[in-house]
């Protein structure tokens, strides 16, 4: 962007700002909202986890002192959070804002729960795959806050240099193990039953397999499913063989995998930040590279996205932007929920700020970036179980990879007309 056309929208963020000011006294004189609809609410409510809750205190009070209008920290289980919003969001006795994974947003959509989200020409500050994993149907709905996908750590003493492909990886791995230093030549944990074709992705997409068809935007196009293309055939192919070579193992949960790690099992090991706390305790000497392609391509994770949203019934939905905008969207606020949840920032400059003091979030992040979102339309709802069995039936050994491979994405389209 250049530096004249910033100007000219800070210029009207400064107009914006004045409107959203009238607007503001307008609701600390009166009205309701979907989490206090009493009359005369001068407040907001926010459904939060008990792990963000406390980062947020310091900023809902700097919001009240400045603007009038309380923010009630309302702490919810998140298990089952998303249904409760869309389920209690038609009735009035929802919240005006909730956190939530990217990936729900298909389906808040779907249901009318949200509302479009007015960034006030802010979307070139954030990490440009957060602003797609927050746009649907060309409307951008959420504050994105975080970033996380998966990479693939090594252990330094086992492995000293970065694996230059896939195939060069599984050489040093399985050299390890011969010369007696590891047991496993590489760790992916896997669901017994339903395999992970989360954390494959990026060696799925290493082929050039991916699930839907991405529009111009970075969007997902619900209508071209690309699963059962001869990509993904290529893809299947080779996780057939990595299976009979023992790389990948149908037995290996993601516990087992972890605690192989942890004592020195193998020189790699495919997994997410959230397990690097684990094994920096374990005293293992790791490090993070991207994962390496294995069918010529670069491999892209999926990236997953934290956001705000607004609900669609909340009546203070102009004081629950300027918070979103204005206070969520700091770099002081997004650095602090990266100190509660050890996740990369997607606003740009806190991303920068906290990547020069953080060489494990540099790392992930700098991988994420180039990764692809998680689609959050409803339709994927309809791909795991299929995708994820025709992987795991062929890391046993089963079947012909074409006729698998092409069975599931025939049983997707099938649900997903259905």
């Amino acid at each position: 962007m250049t530096v004249t056309k910033r100007s000219m929208l800070r210029i009207a963020a400064v107009a914006a700002t004045a409107v959203a000011a009238t607007a503001l006294a307008g609701c600390s004189a009166g009205g309701g909202n979907a989490g206090d609809s009493s009359s005369g609410s001068k407040s907001i409510t926010l459904w939060v986890d008990t792990q963000r809750a406390p980062a947020l205190k310091d900023v809902a009070a700097k919001f009240k002192k400045d603007t009038g209008i309380t923010v009630k920290l309302a702490v919810k289980d998140f298990a089952k959070v998303d249904q409760d919003f869309i389920s209690q969001v038609p009735t009035g006795k929802g919240p005006d804002i909730i956190v939530s994974p990217h990936d729900k947003l298909g389906s808040y959509v779907q249901n009318g729960v949200v509302a479009p989200l007015q960034l006030g020409g802010k979307e070139s500050d954030y990490a440009k795959v957060a602003i797609q994993a927050v746009t649907y149907e060309g409307n951008v709905y959420g504050l994105p806050y975080s970033i996380e996908n998966v990479a693939l750590l090594r252990n330094t003493a086992l492995a000293p240099t970065a694996a230059t492909s896939f195939d060069n990886l599984i050489v040093t791995g399985k050299a390890s193990v011969a010369a007696g230093k590891s047991k496993y030549p590489f760790l992916l944990g896997l669901d017994p039953k339903q395999g992970d074709p989360y954390h494959m992705y990026p060696l799925q997409t290493s082929f050039g397999s991916s699930v839907f068809a991405q529009k111009a935007d970075g969007t997902y196009d619900a209508s071209k499913l690309t699963l059962g293309d001869s990509a993904g055939v290529a893809f299947a192919t080779a996780v057939k063989k990595w299976g009979q070579e023992g790389v990948l193992n149908a037995n290996i949960t993601g516990d087992i995998a972890l605690d192989a790690f942890e004592k020195g099992q193998s020189p790699y090991y495919l997994t997410g930040p959230w397990n690097v706390p684990a094994i920096k305790a374990a005293g293992v000497k790791y490090a993070i590279d991207p994962v390496p392609s294995a069918g010529g391509k670069q491999g892209k994770p999926f990236l997953g996205v934290n956001a705000f949203f607004i609900s669609s019934k909340s009546t203070n939905k102009v004081a629950a932007t300027k918070f979103l905008v204005d206070y969520l969207g700091t770099d002081a606020v997004q650095e602090q929920l990266y100190k509660v949840g050890g996740r990369p920032p997607a606003l740009t400059t806190a991303y920068d700020a906290v990547a020069a003091t953080d060489a494990d979030i540099k790392s992930f992040g700098d991988i994420g970036l180039n990764g692809v979102p998680m689609p959050s339309i409803p339709q994927m709802a309809s791909v795991w179980a299929d995708w994820g069995g025709a992987e795991l039936q062929l890391i046993k050994g089963d079947g012909d990879p074409a006729t698998v491979w092409n069975t599931a994405a025939t049983n997707v389209q099938s649900k997903i007309k259905g």
